[in-house]
């Protein structure tokens, strides 16, 4: 007779994210203070649309002159301690990761990012890790003002306009954006299949 052997990591739904995962300032993408800041903020919700308490927003983006190089200093360690430290609080390196908190809710304060080629739609594209997810999931946030061309991005000029709507912020005030992501269910966001 064999005996089962435990399920590995790869093979186990989380929730491991919100222990190693998260670092100091992991929302804060530009610095405090900053003249052209938007802060970005939402809920995940799983298919019962119950918040999802224990899930990581990542966010990877163009500056808004569209370059995609970003900067270092996102996992800055203290040098006597080692601990991480997080951001130094002064450059933009285009990448956030954030824990959402019981609630469910996420946030970040960004720069709205430029075209990362000539003719493009800006954009911030997003990781999502969750529990009951095997597999991370992809997705994007086009911000208003600038998704006038999203109906003729390549990758998304086939989804129908109420599809395409689950990619658009949401305005609230000015420089703040609401942007729900729905892992399942009647308003799920629209989820990209890259191999």
């Amino acid at each position: 007779m064999t005996t089962p052997l435990p399920p590995t990591p790869s093979q186990t739904v989380g929730p491991f994210y919100g222990y190693a995962l998260p670092f100091a300032g992991g929302g804060d993408i530009a610095p405090a203070g900053h003249p052209d800041a938007v802060t970005l903020h939402g809920y995940v919700y799983d298919g019962a649309g119950e918040p999802v308490p224990d899930a990581i927003v990542e966010i990877w983006q163009a500056d808004p002159a569209g370059s995609t190089a970003g900067a270092h200093g996102s996992l800055r360690h203290d040098p006597v301690t080692g601990e991480v430290v997080g951001r130094d609080g002064i450059r933009f390196t285009g990448y956030g990761r954030i824990a959402t908190d019981a609630d469910g809710h996420w946030s970040a304060r960004t720069l709205a990012p430029g075209p990362h080629a000539p003719g493009a739609v800006p954009y911030l594209a997003v990781v999502v890790f969750a529990r009951g997810l095997l597999h991370h999931l992809h997705t994007r946030i086009y911000l208003p003002g600038q998704a006038c061309g999203l109906a003729a991005a390549p990758v998304l000029g086939a989804l129908p306009p109420e599809r395409r709507a689950t990619l658009l912020a949401t305005p609230e005030a000015d420089g703040l954006h609401r942007f729900d992501i729905r892992l399942q269910g009647e308003e799920e966001t629209v989820f990209l299949d890259f191999h």
